[in-house]
């Protein structure tokens, strides 16, 4: 007969916590690679040898870490097609038309601002801040850095844009989640964020404007004309390569989910470069065993390396040398490794009830002032993404966990569901290793400490929800039934 499992004390709730941000504290000091997945495992052991001392058996803690594990294998499967359509965009001129055209319109002075409106934009009709950041945002990237921007601070201008339309958008699953979770509908979700998060995004774009005056109008690092004449020399340059991404993004307005979405993009990507590229396609798969190869076996070696391995397309030009590199698939895999440990910790922690055991202490000392209780919901939406390493168990669980007490209070769900995203959402993306925070560094090739406190929006967005109630502003009331 097995023994019945035991409720954890919260200072066994803590304790892998505690040692998990000991070792990334530890990775972080002396520049580890891998410290970051190390740690998530060694956290993951410790949890699993409490969780034995209150009887769990190893079954069931199993159990918990594939569990989380499957709910993550979608994201695994968008970041590889991601690093495919990366490849496949760079060999076909597409990336590079963009980097182009950019490099035409803007200038240094706006460039920040402007980037987080074409961010904004795209994120907004396409309902995904991923697959924005991962086409339009490595373009962006592309042009800040040859404007002579530091990545960091281009990311950021890019993130701030990417969150702001993906959390405003209807067709946003992080969107539709959060006022399901709270109890309201999506409209009046909406139209509530508007009241914090539109200040949010004004604060931001007001702020990326006055940092772009400390940049030169002409790009401090190299000769905007030579870029242009080095990428048009090496390229076909036209509008015609930008039909890949517009069907991508039809795909995507039009709610087809974002792996065939993507896929489809990263194939056309192909066919493109095929067509309009025949000189890449020529030098990048040439078999060095044969003298001479046909175009067609050229064509399928060249696009299949751009989709999996890496592809560096070389100039006389250094600067875009650097621009015109990708990993394909296998730059993805070191993200990966990190979302799987990550999710591993998380589904332990969850199984074994650590996570309920930390919240349930957070409620039994909130005050009970509206202020208080938003302050408490967005302080454990930020706990759960650095804690479970998923945007959507921090909008699930607190949204569960806190429904109860904005209705006892007397407030309406949207309060709630706002908050959610506020905080939920917004913040995942900071964090190193947050799923989101993994993906976005990993496509765009920038470490999250590079990127996260340039992320104006982001970072203002938490905050922007407790002040609003602390001052009671558009704090919706329970209506009587």
């Amino acid at each position: 007969m097995s023994k019945k499992t035991l409720t954890p004390s919260l200072l066994q709730a803590v304790t892998p916590i505690i040692i998990l941000i000991i070792l990334l504290y530890t990775s972080v000091t002396l520049s580890l690679d891998g410290g970051n997945q190390m740690g998530l495992i060694f956290s993951t052991v410790v949890a699993g040898l409490i969780g034995m001392k209150l009887n769990y058996k190893w079954k069931d803690m199993l159990d918990g870490m594939t569990g989380a594990i499957n709910t993550a294998l979608p994201a695994v499967i968008i970041l590889l097609l991601i690093g495919a359509l990366a490849g496949t965009w760079l060999i076909s001129g597409i990336v590079p038309s963009i980097i182009y055209y950019g490099l035409k319109i803007l200038n240094p002075t706006y460039f920040l601002f402007a980037a987080c409106i074409i961010s904004s934009i795209v994120s907004l009709a396409t309902g995904s801040s991923w697959s924005t950041i991962a086409t339009v945002g490595i373009a962006m990237l592309g042009i800040g850095t040859a404007l002579g921007i530091p990545p960091g601070l281009a990311a950021g201008a890019i993130i701030s844009g990417a969150y702001f339309g993906d959390k405003m958008s209807p067709m946003s699953d992080t969107t539709n989640l959060a006022p399901a979770v709270a109890g309201t509908d999506l409209i009046t979700h909406i139209r509530y964020m508007l009241w914090t998060t539109v200040p949010s995004i004004i604060i931001t774009l007001i702020i990326f404007l006055v940092i772009g005056f400390f940049f030169s109008n002409e790009a401090p690092t190299t000769d905007v004309d030579v870029l242009l004449t080095t990428l048009s020399s090496k390229f076909y340059i036209s509008p015609i390569l930008f039909v890949v991404p517009a069907i991508v993004i039809f795909m995507i307005i039009k709610k087809i989910d974002a792996i065939p979405a993507i896929l489809t993009g990263a194939i056309l990507g192909g066919v493109f470069a095929v067509i309009f590229q025949p000189e890449i396609i020529t030098s990048l798969g040439a078999n060095k065993n044969l003298a001479t190869t046909s175009y067609f076996e050229a064509s399928y070696r060249a696009v299949i390396d751009a989709m999996t391995i890496k592809v560096n397309i070389v100039t006389e030009n250094e600067l875009v040398n650097d621009l015109l590199e990708t990993g394909g698939m296998t730059k993805m895999l070191d993200t990966i490794w990190l979302i799987v440990c990550a999710m591993s910790f998380g589904g332990m922690m969850e199984k074994l009830g650590f996570l309920t055991r930390i919240t349930d202490a957070l409620i039994s000392k909130k005050k009970t002032g509206k202020g208080s209780l938003i302050l408490t919901t967005t302080a454990t939406c930020i706990g759960f993404n650095l804690t479970t390493s998923d945007q959507y168990l921090a909008i699930v669980v607190p949204g569960k966990m806190f429904a109860k007490a904005y209705e006892e209070r007397g407030l309406a769900p949207e309060n709630l569901s706002r908050t959610l995203e506020d905080s939920g959402t917004v913040t995942s993306v900071l964090i190193p290793w947050n799923t989101c925070g993994v993906a976005q560094s990993g496509v765009l090739g920038i470490a999250t400490g590079e990127y996260m406190f340039y992320a104006f929006f982001n970072i203002i967005s938490p905050i922007m929800t407790v002040i609003y109630g602390y001052l009671g502003i558009k704090i919706a009331k329970l209506k009587k039934k």
